[in-house]
């Protein structure tokens, strides 16, 4: 009994498979590039999700990227690209938030730590439920 020859369908599957990484590479990369953002192999891949590897075996992207990183390193930073630091008054807020968070998470862990070991004593305690027996046939 031969079976039917089915490789048309893998061969196609695997070219749309191909067909979409690379337009999901295509727009992270453009996506990337207009918002401003570091056009970088690791920011593609990931914006992508796509493999490294990947990116640089395609010669027209891997020259894209290595373009766009180019003009981005030789382009002089603008005061509105530049991250702003956070103030110390916020740091100390955010600080102050967490460590509140964490306080309130350990009165909960020891209240609910509590509450098993209640439950657990008081089913010690109760009596066991007697075993069910099989009437004799």
């Amino acid at each position: 009994m031969n079976r039917p020859d089915n490789s048309r369908y893998l061969i196609k599957a695997a070219q749309q498979r191909a067909a979409l990484t690379r337009s999901k590479a295509v727009q992270a990369l453009r996506t990337l590039h207009a918002d401003g953002r570091p056009v970088t192999f690791d920011a593609v891949a990931r914006y992508a999700r796509v493999s490294r590897s990947w990116l640089y075996t395609q010669p027209d992207l891997r020259a894209e990227i290595e373009r766009l990183r180019q003009n981005q390193a030789s382009a002089e930073p603008t005061p509105e690209s530049r991250p702003q630091r956070a103030s110390e008054a916020s740091l100390r807020q955010r600080l102050e938030a967490a460590n509140d968070r964490i306080r309130r998470l350990h009165d909960e862990n020891q209240r609910l730590r509590q509450q098993l070991a209640h439950a657990l004593g008081q089913r010690r305690q109760s009596p066991s439920p007697a075993p069910a027996t099989i009437p004799n046939q």
